[in-house]
């Protein structure tokens, strides 16, 4: 991978170096916002052991894509209409919700620099509070961000791995950014042989550049062309091939102005999903419209509601029928927590049972919906206390647990304290089962088994 230096970013702006390598050990000093409890003092004979958390496989990063991806990725012929970043000022930005996220001004006088994915008609600009890791919490603010001012895990294999190491992470599957959780980036563009070429190229760049010299300790995540079913089932065979076994989707097509799963329009999709043992990655936000209340709500609210969509999904698959035809088929709702999984399941049994004379699900739903989660869905957290109290409930084989790393939501540098504050009252292999079985599991990875089964 090119170094920092050699990025194509043609600009005098001044660089800086607030995500250095040499800043680690102050990064992993900063205290945590959130009360934690002091560990048991293993000499004190009256206090039960806490179990000892094992080294984590976390399936909810994200990866902020390096400048040069598509400019080395893409065929040539595509190169000069790829995306690609410039240095320019950016005047503050403004959280507006929906599909447009932010306002902000461009070039104004005086702003900071900010490195900028430019792509057809759409400006992304890279924002602090996606590459939050090494700042303090009052500092992970929507403020412009240049790549010398994030930490360089944030795009760069060998220093996510570092920085993976010192959190107690043996393995992390990455989504995107640029493309949007789900690739929506290149849906809504209007090129579409430029769109395929940029979605092929970014999945190249996952499973060779991100993944490939990592010693399996970087996942591969893809990402399809949404805009043909066929087309999408097609890259997934092609990476499964290459041992790709994750795909991303969107938790609710429709909202993105695609057909639903009703229609049987996806079918060839989660055939090949099937077929490959590729999981189905359904990030919050992959619809595009996160759930909010008021119009004028401070952005705290959605982040507060981001689980709702997760909810609408869930009961949405429940009874699609998807997962009777695709018995095989896995599901995972990433970053969606895990605390209002008893409810929705006990609700969807009982609409079944109860409202079945016309609730139009009777003939293609034969068993209750619950049976299905069960057997084919996994959830995933990083802080969900009360859906831990409900392991019954949730079901100790159907969760997994994440770092979301670099976000503000982010767990590093402390997840193993963090993870032991939550588990170390439960089983060994139930905590094993939550923060490493599980994952290897929904992701067809090769571990060792619990000790001593």
């Amino acid at each position: 991978m090119a170094e920092a230096a050699d990025r194509a970013l043609e600009s005098d702006a001044p660089s800086e170096t607030l995500g250095s390598d040499q800043e680690m050990d102050q990064g992993m000093d900063q205290p945590m916002d959130q009360a934690m409890a002091t560990s048991d003092d293993a000499s004190d004979p009256s206090v039960a052991p806490r179990t000892e958390i094992p080294p984590i496989i976390s399936v909810d990063d994200h990866i902020v894509e390096p400048p040069h991806l598509w400019k080395t990725w893409l065929p040539a012929r595509y190169r000069d209409r790829g995306p690609r970043v410039e240095r320019r000022r950016l005047g503050d930005m403004t959280w507006v919700g929906g599909a447009k996220m932010y306002e902000y001004e461009l070039d104004a006088e005086d702003a900071p620099w900010c490195d900028i994915w430019f792509y057809e008609d759409l400006v992304h600009p890279n924002k602090r509070h996606v590459a939050a890791v090494g700042f303090d919490r009052d500092e992970m603010t929507m403020a412009p961000i240049t790549y010398e001012e994030m930490r360089p895990g944030c795009y760069e294999p060998k220093a996510r791995v570092a920085d993976m190491t010192a959190n107690h992470v043996e393995a992390s599957l990455s989504f995107p950014t640029f493309p949007r959780f789900c690739g929506q980036t290149f849906y809504e563009a209007s090129d579409r042989d430029l769109g395929l070429a940029c979605v092929k190229a970014y999945n190249d760049f996952m499973i060779e550049e991100w993944c490939g010299d990592s010693d399996g300790a970087l996942i591969p995540l893809i990402i399809i062309p949404l805009w043909d079913a066929d087309l999408a089932a097609a890259e997934v065979r092609r990476n499964a091939e290459r041992g790709c076994h994750a795909v991303c989707f969107s938790e609710i097509a429709p909202n993105l102005g695609l057909p639903s799963i009703h229609t049987g329009y996806w079918d060839p999709f989660f055939a090949a999903c099937q077929d490959t043992q590729t999981t189905v990655n359904m990030h919050i936000g992959s619809s595009s419209k996160m759930p909010a209340a008021s119009p004028d709500a401070p952005p705290a609210v959605a982040a507060s509601l981001s689980f709702n969509n997760a909810i609408a999904s869930m009961s949405d698959f429940l009874f699609s029928g998807v997962l009777v035809r695709f018995p095989e088929l896995k599901l995972a709702y990433s970053e969606g927590q895990i605390g209002w999984i008893p409810y929705i399941l006990e609700r969807v049994d009982d609409v079944w049972k109860e409202h079945r004379a016309w609730a139009g699900v009777a003939d293609i739903v034969p068993e209750p919906p619950s049976t299905y989660y069960y057997r084919q869905i996994f959830g995933c957290f990083f802080r969900d206390n009360h859906g831990l109290r409900s392991l019954d409930e949730v079901g100790v084989d159907n969760i997994t647990f994440e770092t979301d790393y670099p976000h503000t939501d982010t767990t590093w540098p402390h997840t193993k304290q963090v993870a032991g504050d939550m588990m170390g009252h439960l089983p060994a292999e139930v905590v094993w089962k939550i923060v490493r079985g599980n994952a290897a599991r929904m992701l067809s990875l090769d571990i060792e088994p619990f000790p001593g089964t």
